[in-house]
């Protein structure tokens, strides 16, 4: 059986983004999951916690959350894993997105592994399954720990809020998909870490979010989708 695993969560950028430190708790082996600036005060955060980084996980490839991997990389020299190979066209703006919202360090990477559904990633003793959630960009993934109910879920879902699919390639339909076909199967006692914003479990959401609640989704609608961040 897997190691129990912790993780904290550190906001960084303009648009406070959920960059999240994950670590096997036995090993003390680390993974930044996106890193989207404010490398140094990542690096001291890992250093203050006594880890060692073994890895970097991205979970799409939008500025905010990838914007500090190629930075990260070269000051550690870890591998980088993901985002699904959908979201290329993202990274290749990373530069000019980081310009437009003055954060001139942000630059595009290419990783060590892209990722697919079903796929496994290892973090010391410990190992997470990748789901494939398209909808809020095309290669959007989520990184999934089984033996303790935690998943980084990016983008996809919120607190009481989806992402956003106004975006180039986004898609709604593929959103409300990927929530209720890939996350709310794996139980609603989940806890979930958001690109954006306070945690959250499935079951919550089932319950009370307005967009993809179950009875929202019983009645054959949905609120409109304007309040996702990202």
């Amino acid at each position: 059986m897997d190691s129990p695993i912790q993780a904290m969560i550190a906001p960084v950028t303009p648009l406070q983004q959920n960059c999240t430190i994950v670590w096997c708790a036995r090993t003390k082996k680390a993974a930044i999951i996106d890193p989207g600036g404010e490398v140094p005060r990542l690096l001291e955060a890992v250093e203050q916690l006594g880890l060692t980084l073994e890895k970097i996980w991205v979970t799409h490839g939008h500025m905010d959350h990838a914007g500090g991997v190629a930075a990260l990389q070269e000051a550690t020299g870890v591998p980088v894993e993901g985002p699904h190979p959908d979201d290329q066209f993202w990274i290749d703006q990373i530069e000019a997105s980081g310009a437009r919202y003055g954060i001139p360090d942000a630059r595009a990477f290419t990783p060590d592994r892209w990722l697919f559904d079903g796929d496994i990633v290892t973090l010391g003793e410990t190992h997470f399954e990748v789901f494939h959630c398209p909808g809020h960009t095309p290669g959007h993934v989520v990184f999934f720990n089984r033996a303790v109910g935690f998943a980084q879920v990016g983008d996809v879902l919120f607190q009481d809020s989806i992402g956003r699919t106004d975006f180039p390639r986004g898609n709604h339909q593929q959103l409300l998909d990927s929530i209720t076909g890939k996350l709310w199967p794996l139980g609603d006692q989940v806890q979930f870490v958001p690109g954006h914003g306070p945690t959250s479990t499935f079951g919550q959401e089932r319950r009370t979010n307005p967009f993809v609640a179950d009875r929202v989704l019983a009645a054959g609608g949905h609120a409109p989708n304007t309040s996702g961040p990202g």
